[in-house]
């Protein structure tokens, strides 16, 4: 047995790992451990207290992936509802659908009766207040939010900071791999705009024969690339877990043009081996690990690779509001 998840997934991971020693079915165990991500309010790019998008609505992504079955469920761009991950279960086990968004995604999550509640915590609506005072012009101002918002898009955040997710993989005591994300998405977006975590193949996949991956960081580059689901053909082609993630960064080296920033990469096999691996990261990029015979999940590090010299920079008032 083994889960990986990233940073942000402190307040969750312990729980699954105790599922998982207990023998509960790995699905379970990763939904319940994003849950509580999701509740946690200090993760700010997670469920409520997430950052919202450029109209100050948060707007919630999730999937999960059951390796076995080869199953998805995944919802995006949904509103007012206080656990994505969920609701995205529930697609995986009630529609012949996989993936739901907006309205269709609040209205299913409606019909089985999701928790609901207001996702814009008070320190979400200062931090976005205080954006919209600084950086929308007066005359937009007045006229909002029925203004162009493309220019804002480019100048409102850091691509560096908040745009990150929940990420869980694991082996459960049956050798089912499975996978599971939860997302408030790049702050100050563009309203609609999904990552890669709610797209299987991109943020997520999970395949019982080979193993997992899961992404988080910059989505635009991993769905580009399909970055997740190579990871996995790559296993099934018949690379270790730490070559396949190495031709996934080398597809990435292949991206021209957009968005080309932080990515990391968690990746597990069928034996319980992994690799975690941070493109173009930071120092002190790190992830939770834990496998059978372990008393705790433990952080470790992640293995830093550049893949390109420069990446974009922020408007000062950008990151002014974004570590308030």
């Amino acid at each position: 047995m083994i889960v990986i998840s990233n940073n942000e997934g402190k307040s969750g991971i312990p729980a699954t790992a105790s599922m998982l020693a207990q023998g509960k079915p790995g699905l379970d165990a990763v939904e319940a451990g994003i849950r509580l991500v999701e509740d946690d309010e200090e993760v700010r790019t997670v469920g409520r207290g997430g950052w919202p998008n450029l109209l100050g609505e948060v707007e919630l992504d999730a999937s999960v992936m059951d390796g076995t079955s080869l199953r998805t469920g995944a919802v995006g761009g949904l509103q007012g509802f206080r656990h994505p991950v969920s609701v995205a279960r529930e697609v995986l086990e009630r529609l012949p659908h996989e993936l739901l968004i907006g309205a269709g995604a609040a209205r299913f999550a409606a019909e089985i009766g999701a928790e609901q509640c207001d996702l814009l915590a008070d320190h979400s609506r200062a931090a976005w207040q205080r954006w919209f005072d600084a950086e929308v012009s007066e005359a937009d101002r007045g006229n909002w939010p029925d203004v162009p918002l493309t220019r804002y898009c480019h100048n409102a955040v850091d691509p560096e900071i908040g745009k990150d997710t929940t990420v869980f993989i694991a082996l459960d005591a049956n050798r089912n791999i499975v996978s599971g994300t939860s997302t408030s998405g790049w702050g100050w977006k563009y309203p609609g705009r999904l990552g890669d975590s709610p797209v299987i193949g991109a943020g997520s996949y999970a395949d019982s024969r080979y193993g997992a991956c899961a992404c988080t960081g910059a989505g635009e580059m991993t769905i580009r690339a399909g970055t997740a689901r190579a990871v996995v053909l790559y296993m099934k082609m018949g690379m270790s877990v730490e070559r396949a993630v190495e031709e996934a960064v080398n597809d990435m080296r292949a991206l021209k043009g957009g968005l080309i920033n932080r990515v990391t990469i968690h990746a597990i096999d069928n034996r319980g081996n992994h690799r975690v691996v941070a493109v173009n990261g930071l120092p002190g990029n790190h992830y939770w690990f834990w496998t059978d015979g372990m008393q705790a999940p433990e952080a470790r590090p992640a293995e830093l690779i550049q893949i390109s010299e420069r990446a974009p920079q922020a408007k000062k008032i950008a990151m002014t509001v974004y570590t308030a």
